[in-house]
């Protein structure tokens, strides 16, 4: 049965409510096809780019102290401008997608963070690139929680997990090419290198992302049910299989009709919604603490703290991104049986323990440091990603992206804060005190994973109910 005449069932809320409801069982209906890969290839090329572009700083660092004579704090200050660019960008891009779409805002997000790429190649001191990271850091921070949105909202309930995750893998990949890229051309052709080579595909990218088609999912919420009908024409062409091939339209259950209620941030905190908001509040500020305060100091401690060169130092750091994908893969196969509260939980509670051994053994070898920090980062670096299938899935469409922006502005505010601390502690405490912060903001994380909602193998709609 065609949509086509769905659609011309009437204008009556009831009829629009049938259309509504039948278009999602339609979408839910059609496997895995081209027509996903295809959105997948192009958002995940922008998220590899994104990852290149959030990570490039630490393996310019080390050459930029010695030639820029860069203190600790200014480190701190330089990577936390960043993060808080970022954080504006979740909240502002958020807001953009929720009233003109996920592409569209992503878009935008894209090309400011290519263009901004391109000035921080050119900056010639402290200063520039410092207002340069900064302006970069909004539109990294406002093309990911929106493209983990749009992949979640192109999602089937059964397998969206694997899905989801294999796209989502392309950030830690990105993060481990920069590791590997970084060690190579940095010494050969200069820390500008890899500002340059961040910016022209970024621009590029953004063209594709502007001719994807919207979601879906955000059409038929937005009553634009015509042009969600050609999209999900287009979804049905791409495959003659079907999960349910003997799905009959006018047996779909039509759901009630929900009273119409404006989106605002307020809602968030109110009624089903604030549990689930505070727990994932926690676990993205809790993850990213540790990760990003691991994934950006450890080229410079490595280099100056353990006095390795600089080709040997930006080698080690860059394990940390292989273990993180290694750890990612297993996670995507096994996420959609063993739930995400499990994998969440349990990933906190074995990066803890890694970190407080390195703690109280006051982290004297490197190798141990190379062993246990590189391991701690990769098993709750899969929770970072876990978190971003996570969040999507418990917010309803018409708040999903302020929902996955807010939240994802915790981590933002962490990785901010993070290095700050870090360079701190190294500076009055020592090394070992910083392991042992990351270890107690571990006991955190874990206790938040505990409570959160098992969400596998159940459709968007009916989770945020």
């Amino acid at each position: 049965m065609r949509s086509g005449a769905l659609a011309d069932t009437g204008g009556s809320e009831n009829n629009n409510a049938l259309v509504r409801a039948q278009l999602m069982a339609r979408m839910e209906n059609v496997p895995f096809s081209r027509w996903h890969t295809k959105a997948r290839i192009v958002m995940g090329t922008a998220t590899f780019f994104d990852a290149f572009d959030a990570l490039s700083l630490a393996f310019a660092l080390p050459v930029l102290i010695g030639l820029w004579g860069i203190t600790p704090g200014q480190i701190g200050i330089l990577i936390a401008a960043s993060y808080v660019g970022q954080l504006i960008g979740a909240l502002a891009f958020s807001s953009i997608a929720e009233r003109f779409g996920r592409t569209r805002g992503t878009t935008v997000a894209v090309f400011i963070m290519s263009i901004m790429s391109l000035a921080c190649a050119f900056a010639g001191h402290f200063n520039a690139l410092l207002v340069t990271r900064f302006i970069q850091g909004i539109g990294i921070g406002g093309h990911v929680p929106v493209a983990a949105v749009y992949i979640s909202e192109l999602s089937q309930a059964v397998g969206r997990g694997r899905f989801f995750l294999l796209y989502e893998m392309i950030f830690p990949i990105g993060l481990m090419a920069t590791g590997q890229i970084g060690a190579i051309v940095v010494p050969t052709l200069g820390w500008q290198s890899m500002f340059l080579i961040g910016a022209i595909p970024g621009l590029v990218i953004a063209i594709f992302i502007w001719f994807l088609p919207e979601s879906p999912r955000w059409l038929i919420t937005r009553g634009r049910l015509s042009e969600a009908e050609t999209v999900i024409e287009g979804v049905e062409a791409s495959t003659t299989r079907r999960l349910q091939p003997d799905l009959k339209l006018e047996d779909v259950p039509v759901p009630p009709t929900p009273v119409a209620v404006k989106t605002s941030w307020a809602e968030l905190l109110s009624g089903a919604f604030r549990i689930r908001t505070l727990v994932v509040w926690v676990l993205w500020a809790s993850a990213y603490f540790i990760a990003n305060g691991l994934n950006n100091w450890l080229p410079t401690l490595y280099n100056t703290v353990y006095e390795l060169d600089l080709q040997t130092s930006l080698r080690a750091a860059s394990m940390t991104n292989v273990a993180q994908v290694v750890l990612l893969l297993v996670c995507a196969f096994t996420i959609d049986r063993i739930g995400r509260r499990r994998w969440v939980t349990a990933s906190f509670v074995l990066g803890g323990l890694m970190l407080g051994i390195l703690g109280l053994s006051g982290a004297e070898s490197v190798v141990s440091l190379m062993i246990l920090g590189t391991l701690s980062y990769g098993i709750i670096g899969s929770t970072n990603t876990v978190l971003y299938l996570y969040t999507p899935e418990i917010y309803p469409t018409r708040m999903r992206a302020i929902g996955t922006g807010l939240a994802t502005s915790w981590l933002r505010l962490a990785s901010a804060v993070a290095p700050a601390v870090v360079g701190f502690m190294v500076t009055a405490q020592g090394i070992a005190a910083v392991f042992l912060v990351f270890a107690g903001v571990s006991v955190i994380g874990g206790l938040a994973g505990s409570r959160m909602i098992e969400t596998k193998n159940k459709r968007l709609e009916d989770i945020a109910q």
